[in-house]
Formats: structure tokens, C-alpha cells, sequence
């Protein structure tokens, strides 16, 4: 059986030799190793990345496609099957909850909408007879009980997710990494200090969800970085999991 170093593998299946050191570190990946230290795979690395891969694309954690690996590797076909369904039924539940909501809050977008095309102008300041929004403003109450959008969302392609995916692999590779609530602890060399902070920033533009907290304590850097738990996956995609 032909066999790849990591580069040769990254190459192959169009992934950053980041995201595969990471894919091992997480579990995802295995590698054969030769008396002198370097990664060695073999073609049915091509076919689990491609497995993997699939996973994501369906919005399965990490976590989850580690077990589902573990069953395709020493289950059969019908193993597989009845693992996967329910993870899938569950997304798929998720999916249509998340698709309620955006229904219900593009509704109200747009009788707000209908209502202000409706308004006559008027010279003055705005005041309460205004009623810019519509005749009844929604009490606290009825906000809670009305369903709302997600609360997460990000504004990246998925090209430039992949970019930027690639952008924090490179630069965590290598640091330490301690669950927090919420969230990681990743502990770097202070030098990265700018470098973390410029790329956390861009970070923000596009996924405000994100909460990062940089603290510099030489020769280390802390940076935490919390979402809420409907970003886990991301959470997990972009900064990695404890070893």
C-alpha cells in the first residue's frame, strides 16, 4: 500500500498540515511513524478525511465524529447506521427549531417594514405618536416568549471560514490548551502577543459571538476565548480541544 508523508496527504485532499496535526491531536487521525520521526499515511487516510469531512459538513462536533470513527472502525455497516441516525435526527430537529425561528423573526422584519413604508413624513422630532415600530411595542414578557433569531452567526464564506480556520491553526499550533467554562485557555509564547490579537480581532468582525480575553504574563500569553454553546463545534473547529 503507497504511503504519504503529511505534506504529500495535506496536498492530496486540499487541507492545511495544521488541520491534520490537529485532526491527530483531537483523535480524528492516525499516522504511522519511521525511525526518524516523520507522519506516515496511507490511502485510507484520504477516505476517513473525506468521512470527516462529510461529518462537519452536517454540523456533527468533533466529540461525535471521534465515536462515530469508532464504530465505523470496529463495527460493520449496520453499526455505523444506527449510530449515525439519531445524531442526525437530532441536527436535522435543530435545524428545523433554528428555521422556525428565522421565520418568525423575518415576519416581524417585515410588518416593521410595512409599517414604515406606510408612515406619512412629517416634519419635527420623533416622539411616542411616532410609533416607528408599529402601534404595540412588545412587552419583556412576550419578548421571551417570542421565538428570536439565532444567536449564532457567522458572516465568512465558507472559503474564508477556511481561511481563517487554516490562519489560527498555524498560529495555535503547538500551545497549550485548558478547558474553561465556556470555553479554552490557550497558552502561548508572549511573542504571538500581536499577531493573536490582530487575527482575534478580525475574529470579532465576522463573529461577534466570540468573547477574547488576552492577558501577557512574559515569557507566556493566556488568551481565553468563550462562545456560547451553539458555537461549540466552531469553538472546537478553530482553537482545538484539550489534549
Amino acid at each position: 500500500m503507497s504511503t504519504m508523508r503529511i505534506s504529500q496527504l495535506a496536498e492530496r485532499v486540499g487541507v492545511p498540515v495544521t488541520t491534520l496535526r490537529f485532526y491527530e491531536t483531537a483523535g480524528l487521525l492516525s499516522a504511522e511513524r519511521t525511525p526518524a520521526g516523520y507522519r506516515m499515511y496511507g490511502e485510507d487516510a484520504v477516505e476517513r478525511l473525506a468521512f470527516i469531512a462529510a461529518a462537519k459538513h452536517l454540523g456533527l462536533p468533533l466529540e461525535e465524529i471521534v465515536e462515530v470513527l469508532s464504530v465505523r472502525e470496529s463495527g460493520d455497516c449496520a453499526d455505523v447506521k444506527a449510530d449515525l441516525q439519531p445524531r442526525i435526527e437530532a441536527r436535522l430537529r435543530e435545524a428545523q427549531r433554528r428555521i422556525g425561528q428565522l421565520h418568525a423573526f423575518t415576519e416581524s422584519l417585515r410588518q416593521a417594514s410595512r409599517h414604515l413604508d406606510a408612515m406619512p413624513d412629517r416634519s419635527g422630532p420623533c416622539d411616542p405618536q411616532c410609533q416607528a415600530l408599529g402601534k404595540q411595542h412588545p412587552t419583556h414578557e412576550s419578548l421571551q416568549q417570542r421565538p428570536q433569531p439565532a444567536s449564532v452567526a457567522c458572516s465568512l464564506s465558507s472559503d474564508s471560514l477556511g481561511e481563517r480556520t487554516r490562519r489560527w491553526h498555524e498560529l495555535l499550533d503547538g500551545a497549550r490548551r485548558t478547558t474553561i467554562p465556556n470555553g479554552l485557555l490557550l497558552d502561548l509564547p508572549a511573542t504571538l502577543a500581536g499577531e493573536v490579537a490582530a487575527l482575534a480581532a478580525a475574529e470579532q468582525q465576522c463573529c461577534p459571538f466570540f468573547d477574547f480575553r488576552l492577558r501577557l504574563r512574559a515569557p507566556t500569553l493566556h488568551l481565553e476565548v468563550r462562545a456560547p454553546s451553539d458555537a461549540a463545534t466552531l469553538l472546537n473547529d478553530l482553537f482545538g480541544t484539550p489534549a
